[in-house]
This record gives C-alpha cells, sequence and structure tokens, in this order.
C-alpha cells in the first residue's frame, strides 16, 4: 500500500460532495483500492460493490484493458486542444458509440460528466428549434423526481426537491409532468408495472397549457435511477414518444445511468423499442474510470447546423476537456472489455436470478416495496415517522460495516451492481442486506 493510500489525518479542507460531512469526518470510511467486484478500505477490509461505484464502474474494478489503455495514452498524448483540433481516439470512439446505436442516433458531441450531457443536450435542443425556424420553442419538460445532474439546466428539469430548494429560481421557461411511482397499483412488481401508462397523458396536459408551439423538448431518465429506481410502466416511453412526435417536440432519454448494459441491452432505447432523438451518456462510457460523458443525437439535428460558411462555428458549445485523450483511451478500452465479455447483454442472463434475490426481501420488516429491472433493484423501506432517511442510512452504515456497500435516497436502498458479477456475489449480497434489515430499527 502506497503513502498515498493511507488515511490522511485532516479531512476539514475537503467539502464531500452529496455527503453528510460532519458525520463522515467523525466516523471516515476510505477506500484505498478496488479489483474486479470489491473495493479494499484503508483497514484491510474486502467490500463487495453493490452499486458499480454511483452506477458507472459496470465493468467492474482495475480492468486490464482498461488501465493498460489509460496508462499508454498518458505517455503518448496527454492533452490535444478541443477546439479547433482533434485526434485519431476522438474519431475512432465516435464511430464505434454511433454504431451501436438505432439509426437515425448517428452523432456524438462529447462532454465530462452527466450534468453536462444533460446541459449540453439541453441547448442542442433549443438552437436546434431556432435553425429549423421554431424560435418560440424555448420551453423545457422534465419530469417530478427526475434526476439530470446538476447544472443549472439539469436542476431546473429536474425534480428531486432537495437538489432544487436552496438555489433559487433557476431556469425560467420549465415545466414538469408526474413521476410514474404509483405503490398503491404496483407494489412489488417484478419488472415494468401493468399500471400508470396513462401519466404519460400529463404531456399533453402541459402542452395544452403552455401551447406546443412554446416546447422545445422533454427530457425523462427511462428508469428514473438516483430517485429511486422507478421503472416505467408498460407502454409509458411509447406514449411519450408519439405525443412529441404529434407535436414537434423533441424527446431526450437521459441514460447517465440505463446506458451501457445496465438493462441488458447497450442502452435502454434497444430495451423499451423507442428512440428519442437525443440520449445523454456519461458514467459507463469509461466504467467510471476518467470522467467522460457523451450526447448522441439524430442525423436530422446535426445536419441542421451544416449550413452557412464552412469556416463559420456551427454550434457555440464546448468544453476544454470534451474529447480528452486519456477519457477516449478509456472509453475505447472499455468498449474493448465490453465487447469481448458480453458485457453489454449480460445483465439479461443474471436478470432473473437477480429479480428472485432482489423480491426475496419482501418478508424483510419495514420493507414497502421492491422493484427490479435487467441488474438494477430497489428497496423501499417505511421512514421512521419524523425522521427521514434514517432507517435507509442507518442500513448503508451497516452494511458497510459489514462488507457490502449500498446506495440509498430518501428510505430506498438502489443496487446496481457491477456487470461482472456473478450469482455467489448476488447471494451474497441479498443475504447479508437480509442480516442488516433485521438488524436495524
Amino acid at each position: 500500500m502506497s503513502d498515498r493510500a493511507v488515511a490522511p489525518n485532516n479531512l476539514e479542507a475537503f467539502w464531500m460532495p452529496f455527503t453528510a460531512n460532519r458525520q463522515f469526518k467523525k466516523n471516515p470510511r476510505m477506500l484505498v483500492g478496488a479489483q474486479d467486484m470489491h473495493y479494499t478500505t484503508s483497514d484491510g477490509r474486502k467490500v463487495l460493490d453493490g452499486t458499480a461505484g454511483l452506477w458507472c464502474c459496470n465493468a467492474g474494478h482495475g480492468r486490464p484493458k482498461i488501465v493498460e489503455a489509460i496508462q499508454k495514452q498518458a505517455a503518448e498524448l496527454d492533452y490535444a486542444p478541443a477546439f479547433q483540433m482533434g485526434h485519431p481516439k476522438a474519431f475512432e470512439l465516435a464511430a464505434r458509440l454511433a454504431a451501436k446505436m438505432p439509426k437515425p442516433l448517428d452523432h456524438v458531441f462529447f462532454t465530462n460528466s452527466g450534468s453536462e450531457s444533460v446541459d449540453t443536450a439541453l441547448k442542442i435542443a433549443l438552437a436546434y428549434q431556432r435553425q429549423i425556424g421554431q424560435g418560440t420553442r424555448t420551453r423545457l419538460i422534465g419530469r417530478e423526481r427526475g434526476y439530470h445532474g446538476v447544472g443549472f439546466g439539469g436542476i431546473s428539469v429536474g425534480g428531486i426537491v432537495a437538489n432544487r430548494r436552496t438555489f433559487g429560481t433557476m431556469l425560467t421557461g420549465t415545466d414538469h409532468i408526474r413521476h410514474t411511482h404509483d405503490i398503491a397499483r404496483n407494489a412489488f412488481t417484478r419488472g415494468e408495472p401493468e399500471h400508470g401508462a396513462e401519466f404519460a397523458d400529463d404531456l399533453i396536459s402541459v402542452i395544452n397549457l403552455h401551447d406546443p408551439s412554446t416546447i422545445a423538448a422533454v427530457i425523462v431518465e427511462p428508469v428514473a435511477g438516483s430517485t429511486g429506481v422507478l421503472i416505467p410502466p408498460k407502454g409509458y416511453l411509447k406514449k411519450l414518444r408519439e405525443i412529441c412526435d404529434k407535436h414537434g417536440i423533441l424527446l431526450i432519454f437521459d441514460e447517465v445511468i440505463t446506458g451501457f448494459g445496465r438493462l441488458g441491452t447497450p442502452f435502454a432505447t434497444d430495451y423499451f423499442d423507442v428512440v428519442p432523438d437525443l440520449i445523454t451518456t456519461a458514467k459507463g462510457i469509461t466504467s467510471g474510470t476518467v470522467p467522460m460523458g457523451a450526447v448522441f443525437c439524430s442525423s436530422d439535428i446535426y445536419e441542421a447546423f451544416m449550413t452557412g460558411p464552412e469556416n463559420m462555428i456551427e454550434l457555440f458549445h464546448g468544453y476544454t476537456y470534451s474529447a480528452h485523450p486519456i477519457a477516449c483511451a478509456a472509453a475505447l478500452g472499455t468498449l474493448d472489455t465490453y465487447e469481448e465479455e458480453g458485457l453489454l447483454t449480460r445483465a439479461a442472463e443474471m436478470a432473473s436470478y437477480w429479480e428472485d434475490a432482489v423480491h426475496s426481501l419482501k418478508d424483510c420488516p419495514n420493507v414497502i416495496d421492491i422493484r427490479n429491472l435487467g441488474l438494477i433493484g430497489a428497496i423501499e423501506l417505511e421512514p421512521i415517522a419524523g425522521e427521514p432517511t434514517k432507517r435507509a442510512f442507518s442500513a448503508f452504515l451497516e452494511a458497510y460495516e459489514k462488507g457490502v456497500m449500498i446506495r440509498t435516497t430518501g428510505d430506498i436502498i438502489a443496487l446496481s451492481p457491477p456487470l461482472i458479477i456473478e450469482k455467489s456475489h448476488i447471494d451474497e449480497l441479498f443475504d447479508t442486506l437480509r442480516r442488516v434489515l433485521k438488524t436495524i430499527q
């Protein structure tokens, strides 16, 4: 173990994101290594990764092809300017990614995170409407309980209250349709719920309120992840597509979580057989090794910008680190790993065993709902009266002590393991969770 892997003495300077800082710094949970399905803690324990880091390490940890690609690229070309210059791996990566998308999603704009991907997609949608003479279309529609990152665009169309309430009015001209979570009718559903496709009609109400000529785009997560794994009802996404088509509105899928094999298909657009106009991705694009994101767009959208003098910039948007050479190398190594090991479809092979394991916790204390799809699962707990989030957070702490990493949001336990997970790991994960749920109050 290197000197830098030893737990530091001073924790105060780092303001940690989405963390109870004071609680953590009193009893730190330090990770100093990772390999395949496990993290190593500063005190030498192995912790089973039940969340693929933060929904991102889809290929697992320390995978050789990804590590080698990063090391080689850092020595060969550490950085290339992103504006008016290029490097070969950016174009190779874009072509390989576009080949995995259904037509007409055949162009890629690179970003550095899911948040940047969302803001990029929203800007492209607004600019596109103006390009085609629909400049009155400036309104953006999100969904309650949606998570689209932490940029001002993302939290404006997002619908998680805690992410919004302290930041003022945010972007003007946004609105939201209802979420699809309906425990009363769909509790303990395996896979896609039978009830709730009619929630898509909320979009018609919003369109009627604002007039379709004012609406540029609608953005939804195919499966709402960070809010607690909300599975779309059967037919819901197809209805959204039909409504958007009827009214000239772009449909954006936020696949930062569902992209790169999470549902047992390369992307959620494949799983649900619904093709949006734009798709946002990140996380699994490099298996979490180097920050990177991407926005896929249709050829119609791309070609709408390819007008005017050829020496003029077509879209005044981008990032210093768009298509960063080391990120591109990491993504190419990740794609190689996915393809050689069949990981983009492996969740389909494991889904049935995973589903049975998730739902085996139905009889545990305080469990009020269980949801699953592909290699995603959620166990919703009854909140403690007057102390929301405490029960799930207690489960998180207890699971960590017992050697398993889980994720909690509100009083929901969310699970999304690396796609290399084996049945023995699933058994360990849910045996531990059963003991945890029986222990906590």
